[in-house]
């Protein structure tokens, strides 16, 4: 016999406590009761409470008593010998009890009570301190406690609404039934009701023929009450169990009392609950299509925008034109950059959305047996990851033409500057150079003037022939800039054909004079030594002077530290040929001032110059001067390039010690992401946790990639094309930082689908564990996905028989895996290929882990079906095979009602009433053909 008398127990009946657990609650009776309001048995039932109880409960077992043909009148006394117990018990359980004591005795008495508590007891209910004795001997307070507790089990127990508890269940029931009325808000089983209206608002919903509830006052409540209590019992054989004075006097009605007599209205209409369930069905079956319509309409929209910028944004990253300056292509630049920092970056955030949407999309259709969507032509995943690889490609190759273009025009500019230098210089020198070769003055000078003439022409052949470089030099420059493109070509060749053409023109000039001279070089006889000497050693140390000078002031363009400390290494070999040059000089000057000292010894009048040359000790003196002030400048001029080289390589090395940081990071992090996809640590909700922790740590190491980035900004803003110091480029890194930022959000995804399916089709996690085990074993290369044969291994590690298409479920996994090792068993070929049809449908080979938990889940869990929607809607339809708009609009909400009546092709069977629907075919084009 079961313990009635358990001293320990926590539980103690009284009027605020609860009774036993629905069966959509998942617990037992003393779950549920253990959830309700203590009542201490050391209390007194409060009056108020205790009468409506009386009443309540005594008319609830009257109504059930009189199916036997009896009735109680004090439902504590009429209890106390069990006999009309044991037949209560009989009546509302539809068993038969043991065989009553018919004595008068206590004893007989308290067993015919026992039985009946032990009958309670093997329905799963615990009767915590209600003993038989209590009953026997009349105790009011334990009688009602043991009635209640039978109604909780019998009468509340089973009622279930959206898999809540057995009260939950009642009260949700009563606030979908008695939503649409005004005046009526159902929030608990006790005040909620005290006005009458909500009673009438239930009776109403179901048959409204009985109640005229427009007609009801909320200022009335006892009228309220009394029409629906005589409704009740009048028309739906519902007795009347409380009284309406005692409800409306009393400040908080008993919520026990409330509970049973609505348990009763809830009972009568449970034959439209029917109808409620296949609605309710319909009605999500619908929300979850509509939802998923909106999904692919935002896919196609957010498809096609992104698509549509690809689209825009290649032309004008294809676009090669060069501009003319570097002005524009550093513009140019500055565009690119601007389109990498601000327009791109989002672009990337939509793409990884888009494909994070399209998954979840695909994950939701997969859960709820709909067909796997097909964007539409043009817009697919594929189609987009094309055109941002064309995107890409286009970049990589544009900015690669930028820099190159700048370089080009740099040298360019400089080669220009250069040509422009040399030109005038050269054109300088050949200034009067033409009307000196064609003077005919030797046909009147004397034979000393003759043999001057002599030799100042071949000092100036000595010169002509030094200036032969330059020319070369210059001709060179300008064909260097017309195979670079130099824009300006055309005077650039216009002005070098000029100096060509004038050097062949002096090259003709200098052999005529020279003929002509050499015809009166007979009448020649004498030549002051000293001047031809001073002209001889002069000429090329002035050459010398002028080359030097050119020098000082050539431009020059380096781009390495390196080339900069070649420069100043040549210019301080050249500073350590000055010494000899002053020695030069002083000999020259000194040539000069002996052929004055003889003349002057020897009172020869000289003419004033020398005649074999134009090269004067003032001219000599007054180069020589230039020169040593032309190499500090040049001093100047090296070390500032110095400075600005240095600055350059800090740059580099600045750039590339962020850069070897941020690209080794970015790696081990990417290969983290990849270890944490395969490993299972803690559930799903611990792994989602931590992915997202980790991106929150990859999100804010943003500020390094900030940093690099206006690094490298002010290494392009120098014009630095190289760093040898690291082998990451900007773009390797802004590559790498946009992969993993789309990984870890790939990954997340991945989990939430987990959490999904886990959720949607009921998957333990201790299942979701065994899946990622065997699916982790089986993927020998860690690569996220599993051939055909791998596939096919872990399905016989999980216990599937592919040959039947259904679990085994008659041995654990172990004992399945011996039995198939000792048979030899093999996997039928077609109905392998039938599952990989389903888990790759796009024949790539590959059976990815989101793939394989959809296909799992499908065969281990009970979904909705076309067949369940088609059923549904015959309940609506009153077992018709076609249903009406009237019926949809009366059974569903708005806007599924109007869903399905806009979707619903007419019925065409030879029963077709006028506005019959076909529901069958529209149930089944939900689950797609394939359920036909």
């Amino acid at each position: 016999m079961v313990d009635y008398h358990a001293a320990n127990q926590a539980y103690q009946y009284g009027p605020n406590s609860g009774g036993g657990n629905g069966a959509g609650g998942g617990g037992s009776m003393g779950d549920y009761m253990a959830q309700e309001d203590d009542w201490d048995r050391d209390l007194l039932l409060d009056p108020a409470w205790e009468k409506q109880q009386r009443k309540t409960f005594t008319a609830w077992c009257n109504s059930h008593l009189r199916k036997a043909g009896t009735q109680i009148e004090n439902i504590d006394e009429d209890f106390r010998d069990g006999l009309k117990l044991m037949l209560l018990l009989e009546v509302i359980s539809g068993e038969r009890l043991p065989k009553p004591e018919r004595g008068k005795m206590r004893v007989h008495k308290i067993n015919n009570v026992n039985k009946a508590l032990d009958f309670i007891a093997s329905k799963g209910v615990k009767l915590v301190s209600i003993g038989a004795e209590e009953i026997v001997d009349g105790n009011a307070k334990m009688t009602l406690g043991m009635i209640w507790t039978i109604i909780l089990r019998f009468a509340i127990q089973d009622i279930s609404v959206e898999e809540t508890s057995a009260k939950e269940g009642l009260l949700l029931w009563c606030q979908r039934k008695t939503a649409p009325y005004k005046n009526v808000n159902v929030q608990n089983f006790h005040i909620s009701w005290k006005d009458g209206l909500a009673f009438n608002a239930l009776i109403h919903r179901h048959r409204p023929e009985l109640i005229e509830y427009d007609k009801l006052r909320k200022d009335d409540p006892v009228t309220n009450l009394n029409n629906a209590f005589e409704v009740a019992e009048k028309y739906l054989d519902i007795p009347k169990m409380l009284d309406a004075e005692d409800i409306v006097n009393t400040a908080r009605p008993d919520e026990k009392a409330i509970m049973t007599y609505v348990s009763s209205f809830y009972h009568a209409f449970s034959g439209a609950q029917k109808a409620e369930t296949a609605a309710n069905r319909i009605c999500k079956v619908l929300a979850v299509n509509q939802e998923n319509e909106h999904l692919m309409e935002d896919y196609e929209r957010l498809a096609s925008d992104l698509l549509e910028w690809i689209r825009r944004t290649i032309p004008w990253l294809e676009d090669r034109v060069p501009q003319k300056t570097i002005q524009e292509m550093q513009q140019k630049l500055e565009d690119f950059r601007d389109y990498r920092r601000v327009h791109k970056p989002p672009k990337v955030q939509e793409k990884c959305q888009l494909e994070i949407n399209f998954n979840t999309l695909q994950t939701k259709l997969r859960l709820s047996n709909r067909p796997a969507f097909m964007p539409s032509e043009g817009r697919m995943v594929s189609d987009i990851n094309n055109g941002w690889q064309h995107l890409e490609q286009a970049e990589k190759g544009y900015e690669e033409w930028l820099l190159n273009e700048i370089r080009r025009l740099e040298r360019l500019d400089h080669l220009a500057e250069k040509f422009r230098q040399k030109a005038s210089i050269h054109e300088a020198w050949t200034d009067g150079k033409e009307a000196m070769l064609k003077q005919r003055d030797y046909e009147t000078a004397t034979l000393s003037d003759i043999k001057a003439l002599i030799r100042k022409h071949e000092a100036f052949e000595s010169d002509l022939a030094a200036h032969q470089d330059r020319v070369e030099q210059i001709a060179a420059i300008a064909q260097e800039l017309n195979e670079l493109d130099y824009y300006d070509s055309h005077n650039v060749n216009t002005r070098c054909q000029k100096i060509c053409d004038q050097w062949d023109n002096l090259g003709s000039l200098t052999h005529s004079r020279r003929e002509a001279l050499e015809k009166t070089e007979k009448q020649l006889e004498t030549i002051d030594q000293l001047h031809l000497e001073y002209a001889k050693r002069a000429a090329p140390f002035n050459n010398w002077m002028e080359s030097a000078m050119e020098d000082l002031q050539d431009m020059f363009i380096v781009h390495t530290i390196e080339e900069i400390e070649g420069l100043i290494s040549a210019h301080d070999q050249f500073k350590s040929t000055l010494p000899d040059a002053d020695r030069e000089r002083e000999a020259i000057l000194a040539i000069h001032k002996e052929a004055q000292r003889i003349a002057e010894s020897n009172h020869i009048k000289l003419s004033g110059s020398n005649p074999y040359t134009t090269v004067t000790p003032q001219i000599i003196n007054s180069k020589w001067e230039k020169v040593q002030q032309l190499v500090p400048k040049r001093d100047h001029a090296l070390l500032e390039e110095q400075s600005k080289q240095q600055s350059n390589e800090h740059l580099r090395r600045q750039f590339a010690s962020q850069a070897n940081m941020v690209g080794p990071w970015i790696q081990t992090k990417m290969e983290e992401i990849g270890r944490i996809s395969i490993e299972m640590n803690g559930t799903l909700e611990d792994q989602l946790s931590h992915l997202k922790q980790y991106e929150r740590s990859i999100v804010d190491y943003k500020p390094s990639l900030d940093l690099l980035e206006q690094q490298h900004q002010l290494i392009q803003e120098a014009l630095i094309f190289d760093n040898k110091h690291t082998n990451y480029t900007m773009e390797h890194i802004r590559v790498g930082w946009e992969q993993l930022l789309t990984t870890i959000a790939r990954t997340i995804n991945e989990v939430e689908n987990q959490i999904l399916t886990r959720d949607a089709k009921g998957i333990s996690q201790e299942q979701m564990q065994e899946f990622r085990a065997s699916f982790n074993h089986f993927d020998k290369d860690h690569g996220g996905a599993l051939g055909p044969e791998e596939f096919k291994a872990c399905l016989i590690s999980l216990g599937y028989d592919v040959e039947n298409d259904r679990q085994t479920g008659s041995m654990d996994s172990d004992d399945f895996r011996a039995l198939l090792i000792s048979t030899g068993y093999s996997l039928g070929d077609a109905e392998f290929n039938r599952i990989m049809s389903v888990v790759d449908p796009n024949h790539s080979g590959l059976v990815t882990f989101q793939a394989f938990i959809d296909f799992m889940s499908r065969e281990t869990t009970d979904t909705d079906t076309a067949d369940q929607v088609i059923a549904s809607f015959k309940v609506l339809a009153g077992d018709k095979n076609f249903i009406t708009a009237e019926e949809l609009r009366r059974e569903l909400p708005p806007d599924q009602a109007e869903y399905c009546i806009a979707r619903m092709a007419p019925y065409q069977g030879p029963d077709a009433a006028p506005g019959a629907l076909d529901y069958k075919s529209f149930s089944t084009a939900l689950y797609g053909e394939s359920d036909l």
